[in-house]
């Protein structure tokens, strides 16, 4: 049967974590040796605290912690953590309560079909303000990269192992927008993928640790290395033969 790792970063989401890995831990059932990885990022509250309780209940739920580096390269490492571990395949979401489990069945079903297959939210209920930024950024993307994304950051992906391991080595580990540099990846490259439709809820607990300021931030940093990138990416996908 076939091995899946859900992966999901924790930044100060103590209001959050038990509910999260409640909803979402019954699908490591989908397989013996299934697993749901948390990645804490350095958090100031009690998260820690909690996940060290969490995995004391649910004996398929694993976690790392490490200093914080950020939300890009906390996901980073949490696939190459489960590649590391034999991760047949995939799934990323956030630990912020905001997707839902039951989404997740259409996906599976169809994993040996694609190679990613990439939630697409509608009816965003995060606020105006970061349904810009997502236009902005899917903007940018196609001015630097030339591939349009229909929702470049979205928390909800499942990638087999490989399209992820071809993938994952062209990311910078300090990249502060990793699942935007996966999306582009996949948009440029022959790999079967597709965008599906899924609910993004309101946050359902505590504060969102990026504010608008620290969006802007990361967005004058990440920009600024997108030529180098593009370069390499396109250097990389075209020796293996891989570009559409």
């Amino acid at each position: 049967m076939d091995k899946l790792y859900i992966v999901m970063p924790v930044y100060n989401e103590a209001a959050n974590l038990r509910r999260t890995v409640a909803d979402w831990y019954p699908l490591t059932q989908l397989g013996d040796d299934s697993r749901l990885l948390l990645i804490d990022d350095g958090s100031k509250d009690d998260s820690l605290r909690i996940m060290e309780e969490l995995t004391a209940h649910y004996p398929k739920l694993e976690m790392i912690s490490k200093v914080n580096e950020g939300h890009g390269p906390t996901i980073r490492r949490a696939y190459a953590e489960a590649l590391g571990r034999g991760a047949d395949y995939v799934f990323q979401t956030d630990s912020d309560g905001q997707t839902r489990p039951e989404e997740f069945t259409q996906l599976w079903n169809d994993r040996t079909h694609f190679g990613a297959q990439i939630g697409a939210r509608t009816g965003r209920q995060d606020g105006l303000q970061r349904r810009l930024v997502s236009l902005v950024l899917r903007v940018l993307l196609l001015l630097f990269f030339g591939v349009w994304t229909q929702d470049p950051n979205t928390p909800f992906r499942l990638f087999d192992r490989a399209a992820l391991a071809r993938f994952l080595p062209l990311i910078p580990e300090d990249f502060a927008l990793t699942n935007s540099l996966l999306s582009v990846y996949v948009g440029y490259t022959k790999i079967n993928a597709r965008y599906v439709p899924i609910t993004f809820l309101p946050r359902q607990g505590g504060k969102n640790s990026i504010n608008f300021s620290r969006i802007v931030s990361i967005a004058r940093e990440t920009v600024s290395r997108f030529p180098s990138l593009n370069r390499a990416m396109r250097g990389s996908l075209r020796k293996q033969g891989e570009v559409r």
